[in-house]
């Protein structure tokens, strides 16, 4: 479908204009009453999309962050109500002390440049992972922007950072390890429900759909509990060259798919 939407002077307007989403997605046939109700992407190739040019890979983080400010914006456009992005990973710490300092600026630097149009679009922002393991400066703009979007209800945007979903897992078994300690429930209260709702996603959807650039065909960590029936969707664009037509494209996709939930027709 994008090879013949390429065609039409409709995807150049597309890129210049996020605006113009909602009236795309009904020109491929995408049925906006149908929508998934949470997406995951796994942000996967700055560092390729960078090397490709010549250029630093930090080049490639500053470039993801565009692509990701007009995703968001185009939740809003089509109401999609939950998006979640995985931004950095326990296993991340791996990289260069340069890299992961870099990363570390452009997440404080990030947070405080779109806090107001965040706020503005209605969305609340959400950070998921090991929090308190990050150096102070940051969970403080952590905490400021959690605060100043708490009230905000057209779109949660969690943003997984040094977050896995071994880790995510563990402290969920700990926090009903303490619960049932303190007497507040007993081992035969433990069920999915009262599972999940020990999870950093408690209270939302499981995501509907995963979307997971440059081409990698494995989950690496991420969502472990809440992936159980998710559709996948892999391209191998790189995340800074990801674009609202391949948005939709992966949508329209999700939505020809069959899903049972284990059942048989």
């Amino acid at each position: 479908m994008l090879a013949n939407l390429k065609k039409n002077n409709l995807i150049n307007d597309i890129y210049k204009d996020t605006s113009n989403t909602k009236e795309l997605a009904s020109f491929l046939g995408i049925d906006l009453e149908k929508l998934p109700a949470h997406i995951a992407f796994i942000m996967d190739g700055n560092g390729r999309w960078a090397n490709k040019r010549g250029e630093k890979r930090t080049s490639g983080h500053r470039a993801g962050v565009k692509t990701l400010r007009n995703l968001v914006k185009a939740f809003r456009l089509l109401n999609i109500p939950v998006i979640t992005v995985y931004a950095f990973s326990t296993e991340n710490w791996k990289r260069t002390p340069e890299e992961v300092d870099f990363l570390m600026k452009l997440f404080e630097e990030s947070i405080m440049k779109e806090a107001r149009a965040l706020k503005e679009k209605g969305v609340r922002v959400k950070f998921i992972g090991r929090i308190s393991e990050l150096r102070e400066s940051l969970q403080e703009k952590i905490r400021w922007i959690e605060e100043e979007t708490a009230s905000e209800k057209d779109l949660i945007f969690n943003i997984a950072i040094n977050y896995g979903g071994r880790s995510e897992i563990l402290d969920a078994v700990k926090s009903i390890s303490e619960e049932v300690k303190k007497g507040n429930i007993s081992e035969n209260d433990i069920d999915e429900k009262l599972f999940s709702e020990h999870l950093y996603t408690a209270g939302q959807p499981d995501p509907d759909l995963i979307i997971r650039t440059s081409g990698e065909y494995r989950i690496s960590n991420y969502l472990l509990w809440q992936l159980a029936y998710s559709e996948i969707w892999v391209t191998e664009t790189c995340w800074p060259d990801f674009a609202i037509p391949e948005f939709l494209e992966a949508i329209y996709q999700f939505q020809q798919r069959d899903r049972r939930f284990g059942q048989t027709k």
